[in-house]
């Protein structure tokens, strides 16, 4: 592609405002490509791609460039934006703003950089460690599918479509899609594109989600009029998920702590046409209590390090901090302990996490075990990006005795 300053401006501002300014790089792009409504789709792929490339590579496009300075100026922007250029083989053009970009510096850099692991797949050296302590080997191929750029999956919503009638509708507009095998309500793009603006969205006919986010609430195995709680249901995915498979009979509760998301689920729920789903906001410890041996399913997908989303959220892994996991886990000890009072006897737990880590995955739910002889172990799944192409994420699904 040509390149034209305005949009080397958008990437370089992009990437001042996650670093500089601590921002979601989500949040930023967003902003920055509402910014000018005349930049058409190519230009709005350059603008997005490069600056979650430059993200996802920070260390190494900063280490190879010889600027590991925290001075994010205009000109050291220019110069690191060159330098991941020379990095993926594209040309930059004999511009004033790449006068820094020494081209043989980079390469001979590279050449002795490449096989040291942290630096070549761009973590922390904390983070390197820790995967390799719980991991092994296993880290080398996961670290570098977590580089991957994410797919573009879909959730069809059955109570307004199929996958069939949603996938000759998207064909029409020129969105092709395929199957995806082994994940019943799934289609993922052949081409990347924006769907927000499709009127079957606009419609609630489909929910943007991984397809291994879609398995979680195939692993609980829900009928229609269970009663259910997903009790971190955040903006509902889901919880939206969980109403579908139900065929919008029983009764959803879903909890969190905080009330805007909550919000953003019933706006999603009215979308989707989803009408079994109660939210509750997660007020104290009476809010639980009133819940004991209620559910039939109980969904705990529980807050943790998001290290299996990775090449969603790339710049997570330069926001986290090995106090951070930390502190995650005792949340997720927490949530095991006193929401596993909400399944009634006879009933089924998924306990879910989207990291690819031991200890926040089958650790936490064999020391659960351990300490609960009422519930066992039915069935769990480790997902790994490297082995699916999709998310990482980890789901157990446990039984209470029925006593």
């Amino acid at each position: 592609m040509k390149f034209h300053l305005n949009l080397l401006n958008a990437v370089c501002l992009s990437i001042s405002n996650i670093f500089d300014d601590n921002k979601y790089a989500d949040k930023v792009l967003e902003r920055v490509l509402k910014s000018n409504n005349r930049w058409g789709a190519r230009d709005r792929a350059f603008i997005a791609e490069n600056t979650y490339d430059m993200v996802r590579y920070w260390r190494l496009i900063r280490t190879v460039a010889e600027l590991e300075t925290h001075d994010l100026n205009q000109q050291n922007l220019y110069t690191l934006f060159g330098t991941w250029q020379i990095l993926k083989g594209a040309p930059i053009p004999n511009w004033e703003e790449f006068k820094n970009v020494d081209v043989k510096k980079i390469e001979h850099n590279y050449k002795i950089l490449k096989t040291q692991r942290k630096i070549v797949h761009s973590v922390p050296d904390w983070l390197d460690d820790l995967a390799i302590k719980e991991l092994g080997k296993q880290w080398n191929q996961e670290v570098e599918a977590l580089n991957l750029t994410a797919p573009v999956v879909i959730r069809v919503n059955n109570l307004k479509t199929n996958k069939a009638d949603l996938a000759k509708s998207l064909k029409d507009k020129d969105i092709l899609t395929e199957i995806v095998q082994g994940c019943k309500d799934a289609l993922i793009l052949k081409e990347r594109q924006n769907l927000f603006i499709t009127e079957e969205f606009k419609n609630g006919l489909f929910e943007v989600q991984d397809a291994s986010s879609q398995l979680v609430a195939e692993m609980m195995q829900l009928e229609p009029g269970m009663k259910v709680v997903d009790a971190c249901a955040g903006a509902g995915g889901k919880s939206m998920h969980i109403a579908s498979i139900m065929q919008n009979k029983g009764r959803i509760i879903s909890l969190d702590t905080e009330q805007w998301k909550l919000d953003e689920l019933k706006k999603r729920g009215r979308r989707a046409g989803v009408c079994n789903i109660e939210t509750r906001l997660i007020e104290g410890t009476k809010t639980i209590k009133k819940l004991h041996d209620f559910a039939d399913r109980v969904l705990l997908d529980v807050p943790c390090s998001g290290l299996g989303v990775i090449k969603r959220n790339p710049d997570a892994k330069w926001k986290l901090s090995l106090e951070f996991i930390e502190k995650v886990k005792k949340q997720q000890q927490e949530i095991l302990e006193n929401y596993s009072k909400i399944v009634k006897p006879g009933g089924k737990m998924v306990y879910a996490t989207c990291s690819i880590l031991p200890s926040e995955n089958f650790l936490q739910v064999e020391a659960f075990l351990k300490n609960h002889p009422e519930f066992t172990l039915e069935e769990e799944k480790r997902l790994y990006p490297s082995q699916t192409g999709f998310d990482g994420f980890y789901m157990a699904r446990l039984v209470k005795a029925n006593v």
